[in-house]
């Protein structure tokens, strides 16, 4: 099908994303995914002199693949795909999913090998460091089950919340940078038993519009490792290795999760929170604002964006605001603030700068749903 929405997200993510030259070398990874957007993708690279390299993979033959494949075989595997990914100057990772539980129930012990053997070499340490990247879903029926719509409206939702003004949010954003830059103390209030105190100081902040992710639209950074003191209730559900968690709740001491519980699933939670050292300690915090995401849907390029929310991950940090953490693990795990999800406050040194998911200092106010253009 050749639907033109396709040719305006290629474009955005050839030129605005991964901001593409003529002669580098692209790798475009689709799982699940209609040729039309391939071809757009590719043609876009074509256009600006790239050299686009496809990789068109099946989430049901992953699935046989991990679930079955020995630890040598994910190394070779690994050093196949390493090898092409350090030849790669950008990356995108375009992920469909016929079915959004397609990997659950896969035992722990082979969850864990890949995510060492694989996922660590070949994304976290090559991909994540080294290529300009972008990832981002696609919209399957899957997908429109999860947020409650019809396919089509879905479809219309997704191109929505994808292509919104990456520019002017991109410019709102820059006095949240300013502040976060500055601040040292973070406060974090909410309802029931959230009560969240950390330092951000000196540890580096990084803006999101369209660069990473689409859709996108938060601003990070990343805890002093060991500043982390108090309880956080999560308030929204979380899809990760092929399990739904629900009322996830960490106590903190020293910036250790000491106590991690959740609706159902404690064994599940604990058993990835015991994945190596740094996974019970927490590698980023974000603050979402894109204004056309609302509402959860399992899936977290989507949820952590959402207006009026932050996540607190456990696991490892980015090295572009690094808090010394590492871990094979890194789960976005994501609370809103609105008031129809029971409210809460974000302050820095004192000062609150979000109340009840809204921006309440004047030079912020300009991230607010209100404030920022849709397309």
């Amino acid at each position: 099908m050749n639907d033109p929405r396709f040719q305006t997200l290629a474009s955005t993510i050839i030129n605005h994303s991964v901001r593409l030259k003529a002669g580098e070398n692209i790798l475009i990874e689709a799982f699940d995914l209609p040729e039309g957007m391939v071809l757009a993708l590719v043609d876009a690279t074509l256009a600006v002199g790239g050299n686009p390299h496809v990789e068109l993979r099946a989430t049901r033959v992953m699935r046989a693949l991990q679930e079955g494949m020995s630890e040598d075989g994910v190394k070779a595997w690994a050093a196949c795909d390493l090898h092409r990914m350090q030849q790669m100057q950008a990356y995108v990772g375009l992920r469909g999913a016929n079915n959004a539980n397609e990997m659950s129930g896969i035992a722990d012990t082979q969850v864990k090998t890949f995510g060492a053997h694989y996922q660590k070499p070949v994304h976290l340490e090559q991909r994540v460091k080294n290529t300009k990247w972008v990832v981002l879903r696609w919209p399957s029926p899957s997908m429109a089950q999860l947020a409650k719509r019809s396919t089509a409206d879905f479809e219309d939702y997704y191109f929505r919340v994808c292509c919104v003004d990456y520019t002017a949010m991109d410019h709102a954003v820059r006095p949240l940078v300013t502040r976060m830059l500055k601040a040292d103390r973070v406060h974090i209030v909410g309802p029931g038993p959230t009560d969240l105190r950390f330092s951000i100081k000196g540890v580096g902040v990084v803006p999101c519009c369209g660069e990473c992710n689409i859709p996108d639209g938060e601003c990070y950074s990343a805890p002093i490792r060991d500043s982390v003191e108090g309880v956080l209730q999560y308030n929204t559900a979380s899809l990760y290795q092929g399990t739904v968690f629900n009322n996830i709740r960490f106590e903190f001491e020293k910036g250790r999760i000491v106590k991690a519980t959740c609706d159902g699933e404690d064994a599940k939670l604990n058993s990835i929170l015991d994945s190596d050292v740094g996974a019970r300690y927490i590698g980023e915090f974000s603050l979402g604002f894109n204004p056309a995401i609302l509402t959860p849907m399992l899936d977290t390029l989507f949820d952590e964006k959402i207006a009026g929310s932050f996540h607190f991950t456990p696991g490892q940090c980015y090295d572009e605001a690094p808090n010394g953490n590492a871990s094979q693990v890194h789960w976005d795990i994501v609370c809103i603030q609105r008031p129809d999800y029971g409210g809460g406050t974000v302050a820095f040194d004192g000062e609150v700068i979000r109340r009840d998911g809204l921006f309440v200092v004047d030079d912020l106010k300009g991230l607010n749903p209100d404030q920022l253009a849709t397309s």
